[in-house]
């Protein structure tokens, strides 16, 4: 749905749970991600108000940090806190057990002790398996990308009906999984919504942002939007234009067709002025007939 929301709240090392999302909502509050938001939203249904922090940095496909109280705070994924050389394994379970049941993990702690973890999970659109249904039944063959990790992308792809996925992407990995796909299909569609997804939305044949939940990054690095976000418009978007082209070729091989006719005709005498005029006029309205025949093509919500 494009819209996370909190589902667990752990702490660690006697912290409480308002000092968890206080720090949380501390580091985030300049942030837009989704996930970011998520747990703004979260901190200020509990009545807890962010306040401003110094040093804050976003880590490109890792998390954030900042200083809280005199100490660097990092918020993130397992990856940021490897990178780190932080350990997790005292955590580990915990990540795990929330990654398997389809939850994106935010650690939090500092380089000395871990402070608290904020599950955050979203919701698979009702229409989305009918999407993907409806793309394969056109033959084309879907690839899920994604930055989150590799369990909840497996409950996420299962849950779709997608048998490819690659997980744990970082943009620039994004945009060499695009190309990697390119080099074996020829043709690709990418279709996002962050800011994250805009290098590998440019990289690819077709762009396609969500134009409801996308960000502005990504509406201006792609060549369509699907307005309201409705998923249904993409295979609907891929019919129209594969007959819309099939009508343009055989609309422009009419055309030629009568135009080469009343030039040979000319030789013999036998184009008059008003047989020319009947063949452009009559060439004319036949080739807007044929392409209201359009007019017949639905969006399949099956």
């Amino acid at each position: 749905m494009g819209e996370p929301t909190v589902t667990d709240v752990i702490t660690i090392n006697e912290h409480t749970n308002d000092e968890v999302l206080q720090m949380a909502a501390n580091l985030e509050i300049r942030s837009e991600h989704p996930l970011a938001v998520a747990i703004v939203n979260k901190a200020k249904s509990e009545g807890i108000v962010p306040e401003p922090i110094e040093g804050f940095s976003t880590i490109t496909g890792r998390g954030a940090q900042g200083i809280c109280q005199g100490k660097t705070v990092y918020i993130g994924n397992v990856r940021l806190f490897t990178e780190k050389g932080i350990k997790i394994d005292s955590i580990l379970a915990i990540v795990e057990r929330l990654q398997s049941e389809g939850k994106t993990a935010m650690i939090m702690g500092t380089p000395e002790s871990f402070i608290g973890i904020i599950a955050v999970a979203d919701t698979v659109r009702d229409i989305s398996k009918a999407a993907i249904v409806s793309l394969k039944r056109m033959g084309i063959h879907p690839v899920m990308l994604t930055g989150d990790n590799n369990a909840t992308a497996q409950a996420i792809a299962k849950e779709v009906g997608v048998e490819e996925f690659e997980a744990d992407l970082l943009p620039q990995e994004k945009v060499s999984a695009i190309q990697n796909l390119l080099d074996k299909y020829g043709t690709v569609a990418m279709v996002g919504d962050g800011i994250n997804d805009a290098p590998a939305l440019a990289t690819a044949t077709v762009g396609v942002a969500m134009g409801g939940a996308g960000t502005d990054t990504a509406l201006e690095t792609a060549d369509i939007a699907l307005m309201a976000d409705d998923l249904s418009k993409l295979p609907f978007t891929i019919s129209l234009s594969q007959a819309a082209l099939k009508i343009i070729k055989q609309n422009i091989g009419f055309a030629l067709f009568i135009k080469v006719v009343a030039i040979i005709a000319v030789f013999p005498g036998w184009l008059t002025l008003w047989l020319a005029i009947l063949a452009d006029m009559g060439a004319s309205i036949l080739v807007t007939l044929n392409g209201i025949r359009l007019i017949r093509i639905k969006p399949d919500r099956k």
